[in-house]
């Protein structure tokens, strides 16, 4: 069984979100797949199999962190599309039936794939309690993502204060169902993108996401009411680095990225 290591929302190796993508003939069961994931240990792993002809969808697609499953995940989906079209697995724009409803990915002339999915519903919320002392930073403002992703979105002062957070893992567990996702205005947009973010999720085992594509359905509508236009293009300001081009079509956000393959092996088990 081969097993894929892809780093994701970039177009070069060792940046990006590294994800594992598995192609399988049908789903085993959840203790094998979380035990997959751990082993594999990056943010996300991704397991898909094929879908009977006709239906809504081509592929069936779950997303496990190294400790839970997950409802939505931006980056293991874009490696799996990244996968299927790399290996000639799949031609064309691929549907995958998730938690999440049917998403889709399609690749583009330039070598990237566009994601469509579900945009987040934002709801302006008083920041709670401790938050503020666990990321090291007073946010401008906080707001409830929804259950679809489950984070407390808040905003910083500036590009500065994201980029030195050093936030206590251990205190914002407490403070959503996901995890937080800090951004801030571009400090200087003719660097190519327009909004910085970092997003921390210890509750679902990940400290810090490098790259996250689910929390750009989000950070989208957020910064196209404020910046004025439809089409942006994020910076998530972690470690490893990345950007997302997103276009918010109202109920619906794409997400666009390129995909690298840096691993591939046998999976051993089964």
């Amino acid at each position: 069984m081969r097993i894929r290591i892809v780093d994701a929302f970039t177009d070069r190796p060792f940046a990006g979100n590294p994800a594992g993508v598995l192609l399988l003939d049908a789903f085993p069961g959840d203790d094998w797949l979380q035990n997959v994931a751990l082993e594999v240990n990056h943010a996300e792993t991704a397991f898909a199999h094929p879908l009977p002809e006709g239906g809504d969808a081509d592929w069936a697609l779950r997303w496990f962190t190294p400790a839970t499953e997950v409802a939505l995940c931006g980056h293991a989906t874009l490696a799996t599309a990244h996968v299927l079209h790399s290996t000639g697995t799949h031609e064309g724009p691929v549907r995958f039936a998730t938690r999440s409803g049917v998403l889709s990915a399609t690749p583009r002339e330039d070598g990237s794939i566009t994601l469509d999915f579900p945009t987040a519903r934002l709801t302006a919320v008083a920041l709670p309690d401790g938050v503020a002392e666990a990321l090291g930073a007073t946010p401008l403002a906080a707001f409830d993502t929804g259950p679809n992703i489950g984070d407390l979105l808040v905003e910083l002062a500036d590009e500065k204060a994201v980029h030195a957070l050093t936030p206590d893992h251990k205190a914002l567990v407490a403070h959503s169902e996901r995890g937080v996702i800090a951004t801030a205005r571009a400090e200087d947009p003719t660097r190519g993108y327009d909004f910085v973010s970092r997003c921390f999720f210890p509750r679902v085992g990940i400290d810090e996401d490098p790259v996250t594509g689910s929390a750009h359905t989000a950070l989208a509508p957020y910064w196209s009411e404020r910046l004025g236009r439809p089409d942006l293009t994020g910076l998530q300001a972690s470690p490893r680095s990345g950007r997302v081009r997103t276009e918010l079509r109202g109920e619906r956000t794409l997400l666009s990225g390129r995909a690298v393959t840096v691993i591939e092996g046998e999976l051993l088990v089964r």
